[in-house]
């Protein structure tokens, strides 16, 4: 899923060989999950791949890099109406198709009040991304349709998206993992919106530390999406299990009068924020909460206005 204005899109994707499709059932056996999650990390990718994309009447050319996946801004000829819009990918070998799917770009207009940037470990999903052990289980032995949402989540993101408003989930999850969350967001009724992740890995230890590293790459895709829409003001929700907070908190100076409140989820036994934090959000009239379960967010955000009753 791309996004972009109605001057500038961005669209990203990967062309990979071995890679089965993955149809899981809340009834599939712990070692059904474990081969299809094993899979993900172990198929093949494409380098110097040219891929065409089609946006309505006009075509554009891309190619993929040394690790199979292809990044690319466009400037169309023509603007697209607020909303979701179709995009077709095709991989062409001596000018004969050989391959063709679909994808989807959402363009964002002037009339969403703001936009919701989300994290999704241990913020919307429930994923124990501090405790290795119990992380592996998760991943290794459950599917999307298995794994679990926290309590209210669904509904509390439904009422931020009315009137419009986008959603974004910046996350530290590999693009290995896309299929997966585009699965679990529809079965769980989570808002669509594009999913920024970290790069594609491969291989068994990938998976094995699957979203881990430094997060940086949370900042620059934020800094990203703050610069595309300069005049929308935005929502962070994240978790103390990482680094949400100090991200935020970049994002808080970097872009002042951006930012209308910051929602972080207790993750273990952190209890509190450090006193310069809270001052800093304080100080910017931001509020900054960190939040038991999803029914103090929604409160906070309906007194806020944000949501309506």
């Amino acid at each position: 899923m791309g996004y972009g204005n109605q001057g500038l899109i961005y669209l990203k994707g990967g062309v990979l060989e071995n890679r089965p499709e993955f149809e899981t059932k809340a009834s599939d056996k712990r070692r059904r999950n474990f081969r299809i999650m094993l899979s993900r990390y172990l198929s093949s990718p494409i380098p110097e791949m040219d891929v065409q994309i089609i946006l309505g009447k006009e075509n554009f050319t891309t190619q993929t890099d040394e690790f199979g996946y292809f990044s690319v801004w466009v400037e169309p000829e023509h603007s697209f109406e607020p909303g979701w819009h179709k995009a077709i990918y095709v991989i062409n070998d001596d000018d004969k198709e050989i391959y063709r799917t679909r994808g989807e770009f959402l363009i964002v207009g002037q009339e969403a009040e703001f936009g919701t940037i989300s994290d999704i470990d241990d913020t919307i999903l429930v994923s124990h991304a501090t405790q290795l052990f119990k992380k592996l289980r998760l991943i290794m032995t459950k599917n999307a349709k298995t794994r679990l949402p926290f309590e209210g989540v669904s509904e509390f993101y439904q009422k931020l998206r009315s009137k419009g408003n986008p959603f974004f989930y910046v996350s530290s999850s590999e693009w290995n993992l896309y299929e997966f969350l585009q699965d679990f967001f529809r079965i769980r009724k989570i808002p669509k919106g594009p999913f920024l992740l970290q790069e594609y890995k491969s291989g068994l230890r990938d998976l094995l530390f699957t979203g881990g590293g430094s997060h940086q790459h949370k900042q620059d895709k934020i800094n990203r999406l703050m610069t595309l829409f300069p005049k929308l003001k935005f929502i962070l929700i994240g978790d103390s299990g990482q680094r949400d907070t100090e991200i935020y908190r970049q994002a808080l100076h970097e872009f002042p009068n951006r930012i209308l409140a910051v929602y972080i989820r207790k993750i273990g036994k952190k209890d509190d924020f450090d006193q310069k934090t809270s001052q800093e959000f304080e100080e910017k009239g931001v509020p900054l909460l960190l939040l038991e379960n999803t029914e103090e967010a929604f409160v906070h955000a309906k007194k806020m206005g944000f949501i309506k009753a």
